[in-house]
């Protein structure tokens, strides 16, 4: 086990806490008041069950970061509600449930390269790429003369998932998009 500041703690870290189990953290935030003292809260997912909890800690606070393996694996398919991934090292293959992915599912692409943390031999916690390049599918038609100003559209992903982009992205575009929060990075230059 690896103490580390509060402060310091990521989403996909997997920390212990004073009940001996462990968590994967889902978001961090830093509330720095200009008065009192700056917290850090950490919304996490316990691993045993799967039950979300929120904690608030001092920004100086010691908490436990588990020792976690990080392993490259190949995304290969899914399989009902499981996902299957593949170690390109021994090419052993190893079952991801669906509910550890949430969100991120979406964002897998067929051997695409991803970090699986691993604790006693199980997958606790999966890294993505930060930014994947998908096709928009659907969105309004770009409007002549219209710039790349303030103003953003929304626009449906190949993958399904919507997205806010500038107004002159068009159907057929490929974009760049982040897998953290699911944003509008920037064209794709291919």
């Amino acid at each position: 086990m690896v103490k580390v500041i509060a402060s310091n703690i990521r989403k996909g870290n997997v920390i212990e806490q004073e009940d001996g189990r462990l968590y994967i953290v889902l978001k961090a935030e830093t509330y720095r008041p200009g008065k009192g003292t700056p917290t850090t809260s950490v919304e996490m997912r316990r691993i045993s069950d799967g039950i979300k909890v929120i904690e608030s800690y001092k920004t100086t606070d010691q908490v436990e970061r588990a020792f976690v393996e990080e392993i490259n694996h190949n995304y290969l398919y899914q399989d009902g509600d499981n996902y299957i991934f593949m170690n390109p090292e021994n090419f052993e293959q190893i079952t991801v449930p669906g509910d550890m992915l949430g969100d991120m599912a979406a964002y897998l692409g067929e051997n695409m390269s991803c970090i699986l943390m691993m604790f006693d031999g199980r997958p606790v916690s999966i890294e993505l790429p930060q930014r994947v390049t998908l096709e928009i599918v659907e969105t309004e038609p770009v409007v002549k003369g219209q710039t790349a100003s303030g103003s953003y559209k929304p626009a449906i992903l190949a993958n399904g998932v919507r997205v806010m982009v500038p107004p002159h992205i068009g159907v057929g575009t490929r974009v760049i998009v982040s897998t953290e929060d699911g944003s509008y990075q920037e064209r794709a230059k291919d």
